[in-house]
């Protein structure tokens, strides 16, 4: 099985810690993936600055594949956050660098790759929604983070995404649970065949438009303490996700009941563990260290 993460990176800065660590909603889940054993790919867009390099060669220093990738002339994403009782407390970004002002868009070519895969998984982040569209049909499942912000939850910015998405995310930890699966129901009315929201401490609840499931969180023993919350969700959904794939889940095979549940335990543990964990995928390194520039001489020779 192969997953792909297509749109967002991003560098975390952790100004507390004076280290940077590469990230990205998109390049998380290829990272993650990858963890849990299946094969992985990245496709998006580097900066051509030393912080895009930093990222590429974090991506691949975890087994996933950028060859697909292209580089352009520009910063690359950059967010600066501290963490708080192990809490990540979020400051400010850079609007995503290049990767989001001039993000790829699928011609045949890509298409042709990202049809090798059985997952593709996007964001809000990736600028990703006009590209949604020439995913559907036969072809890979098609999973999409829809964050915590207003702004993606109107009714039309929902109706651009969900009919495209066999899977949506929502992060609801603000939300109580009859707002949660109020939220839910209208993603899965408007199109998405599956949605999971992610509820912190509050665990987790799917609905696939007949039956609403729910897993509690894992609690953190005492005895080992959190690093920080960095990728926690990004880590639930792709443990849910994959558990879906190993049991069987596809276009045409809908995840039945079981499974969902299952899924939802397999995507807490995953989350669990990623509490352990510096940043979304460590890698991390001190904060100002000089990078390669000149597009990277043509992205190493074109790899």
């Amino acid at each position: 099985m192969r997953v792909l993460g297509f749109g967002d990176n991003i560098v975390d800065r952790f100004v507390d810690r004076g280290t940077d660590y590469p990230g990205g909603n998109s390049v998380n889940v290829a990272v993650y993936a990858r963890r849990l054993g299946l094969k992985a790919a990245y496709l998006g867009v580097f900066g051509d600055d030393g912080l895009g390099r930093f990222l590429r060669d974090s991506i691949t220093a975890q087994d996933v594949a950028v060859d697909h990738c292209v580089v352009r002339t520009g910063e690359t994403g950059l967010s600066t956050l501290r963490v708080d009782d192990g809490d990540r407390v979020f400051l400010g970004w850079n609007g995503g660098g290049v990767t989001v002002r001039e993000p790829l868009t699928l011609d045949g070519e890509l298409l042709a790759y990202v049809a090798s895969f059985d997952l593709v998984h996007s964001s809000v982040y990736s600028r990703s929604e006009s590209e949604l569209p020439k995913l559907a049909g036969p072809g890979p499942l098609v999973t999409f983070d829809l964050s915590s912000d207003d702004e993606f939850r109107t009714p039309s910015y929902l109706d651009r995404v969900c009919p495209y998405a066999d899977l949506v995310l929502l992060s609801c930890s603000h939300l109580d649970e009859a707002a949660t699966c109020s939220l839910l129901a209208e993603a899965v009315d408007r199109g998405a065949r599956l949605a999971l929201a992610t509820r912190g401490v509050d665990g987790a609840i799917a609905y696939d438009g007949r039956t609403v499931h729910t897993a509690p969180a894992r609690r953190v023993d005492a005895a080992r303490p959190l690093v920080d919350t960095m990728g926690c969700g990004d880590a639930f959904l792709t443990g849910f996700a994959v558990s879906l794939l190993r049991g069987g889940w596809s276009r045409d095979t809908p995840p039945h009941g079981n499974l969902i549940e299952r899924g939802l335990h397999d995507g807490a543990a995953a989350a669990h563990e990623q509490c352990f964990v510096e940043g979304a995928f460590g890698h991390g390194r001190p904060t100002g260290q000089p990078g390669v520039s000149s597009m990277w001489r043509a992205f190493d020779q074109e790899n």
